[in-house]
């Protein structure tokens, strides 16, 4: 999966000056490998293994009109130069389908074996590439798993983009740019239940003052052997309204078991 400059592959000079002379080019560059964004009949029992990305968008699961997406696999992948986030995760209601039609659903999803390095494009576009798992009020991401995961952002955002406002974006055409920041530089999860991390390291290239992962609205989340970077002042983990949450070998922090948590930092 490639987003090098148009006809650029074809005589095999590989060019990205469009991305770095146009201050809204990353938003150009289109490439990535996508389940959505119609998703009126949704996507079911699919495996996706053996892929390389570079000067490209991501992952991107999607159901915004109604549509199950449920049992996927993606698996064995590599990244460079990805101008967003390495994977977007969005179970909304734009509603774009037959009248009557209820919200869809989107459980049962596996990562695994995914080594990225530089995520998040131009300065410009640095608060942006964390990994973003989003459902909406009432309606939850279920049974996510992540495992044996290594990226490296650009990162460079300070402490002030984790009391940004995060919108909803209910009924829009779902994709990151549409957020414009996040707390985060690793890892953004909001409306998820039931969620396993393990294995993961995380590093950011230009120094960040973000938390690695930021969970809103979350119920049953395990974090296994997890190494993330993080700036002296800044937290590792930051947890809102999150209910059955653990983590085990997680470097910088004690073991952790919270039944209830209304907010956290640590």
């Amino acid at each position: 999966m490639f987003g090098f400059d148009h006809g650029t592959m074809l005589d095999g000079t590989f060019k990205t000056e469009f991305r770095d002379e146009q201050p809204n080019a990353n938003h150009s560059i289109t490439g990535r490998l996508k389940l959505g964004t119609e998703s009126n009949g949704g996507f079911k029992n699919i495996t996706v293994s053996n892929c390389v990305f570079e000067h490209s968008r991501g992952l991107a699961i999607e159901t915004a009109d109604g549509g199950i997406i449920e049992d996927i696999l993606m698996d064995n992948i590599t990244m460079r130069d990805i101008t967003d986030t390495p994977f977007f995760i969005r179970l909304n209601a734009r509603m774009r389908g037959p009248e009557g039609t209820p919200v869809g659903v989107c459980r049962r999803i596996t990562l695994s074996n995914i080594n990225v390095y530089d995520v998040g494009g131009r300065p410009k576009f640095s608060e942006i590439g964390a990994a973003m798992i989003m459902g909406i009020p009432g309606y939850y991401i279920e049974d996510l798993t992540l495992n044996n995961i290594r990226i490296y952002y650009r990162g460079g955002a300070s402490k002030e983009a984790i009391d940004k406002d995060v919108p909803q974006n209910i009924d829009m055409y779902p994709d990151p740019y549409r957020w414009h920041s996040l707390p985060a530089y690793g890892m953004y999860f909001r409306y998820v239940k039931g969620l396993k991390v393990s294995d993961v390291v995380l590093r950011f290239i230009n120094h960040d003052e973000r938390p690695a992962f930021v969970l809103d609205d979350v119920h049953d989340a395990k974090f296994y052997h997890v190494d993330a970077q993080k700036s002296d002042d800044a937290p590792l983990f930051i947890l809102k309204n999150v209910t059955n949450f653990s983590s085990h070998s997680v470097e910088g922090i004690e073991d952790v078991k919270l039944k209830t948590v209304e907010k956290k930092v640590f």
